[in-house]
């Protein structure tokens, strides 16, 4: 590809079982990017200097650091990537401005709805449990609803919405563990747009082992 970096260019601080961050390296591994992975254990609430360097304001993960400058916040990144390489065959963004703006309303929808419904349904007990459950799936239901009979969330090619939002099917098999369910029977749509995702090398090659990712959430969110 003509515009490929080299490693020492392009830089990605994150932790590998961090959803939003595998976003970053899916559109990159898409774009042909090659970039240099340097892993933020977050598990360790003592941020590393680089990380403390790079985005004093958040101290989060995941940034993007380009011929040394950073760029923080994952829907951010991903607008950047787009920005920043643009030549090649494929394109994170549709070409038409209103189909850009629903797919970020859907990204914001994931980012801030299902996000703290999955974080609710872990942590939870009981009856509250089972309430956050039918959340949990009326908003994938709610995504599946979009997704309609699309290949993709943007019709024929893999791209934004579905970058940002295939990180989370790795937990698919801890929610359905943690709240015995079947996705597959209440979004059998949702399902199957996972798997043909999945099936992509640059999908298959950041998204974490399932299980490894469950046994971290468990830590994570103090499940027995």
């Amino acid at each position: 590809m003509s515009n490929m970096s080299s490693t020492s260019d392009v830089v990605v601080v994150d932790w590998r079982f961090n959803g939003f961050g595998m976003r970053v390296r899916i559109a990159l591994e898409e774009k042909g990017v090659k970039y240099e992975f340097k892993e933020e254990d977050l598990r360790n609430p003592q941020r590393s200097q680089l990380v403390l360097q790079m985005n004093p304001v958040r101290r989060s993960v995941p940034i993007l650091i380009h011929n040394g400058l950073p760029v923080c916040d994952s829907s951010i990144i991903l607008e950047y990537i787009e920005e920043t390489w643009n030549d090649g065959h494929w394109r994170l963004f549709p070409d038409d401005p209103y189909e850009r703006a629903v797919a970020r309303f859907w990204l914001s929808f994931i980012d801030n709805k299902l996000f703290s419904t999955q974080t609710r349904f872990l942590k939870s007990k009981g009856e509250a449990k089972e309430e956050e459950k039918k959340e949990l799936i009326a908003d994938f239901k709610r995504l599946e609803e979009f997704l309609g009979d699309k290949e993709y969330f943007g019709g024929d090619e893999f791209g934004f919405l579905d970058v940002g939002f295939i990180p989370f099917s790795s937990m698919f098999a801890a929610y359905e563990s943690h709240g015995n369910f079947k996705l597959a029977d209440e979004c059998p749509k949702l399902s199957a747009w996972a798997a043909r995702c999945l099936a992509r090398e640059s999908v298959s090659k950041v998204l974490p082992d399932f299980s490894e990712m469950y046994e971290i959430h468990k830590k994570f969110y103090g499940i027995e």
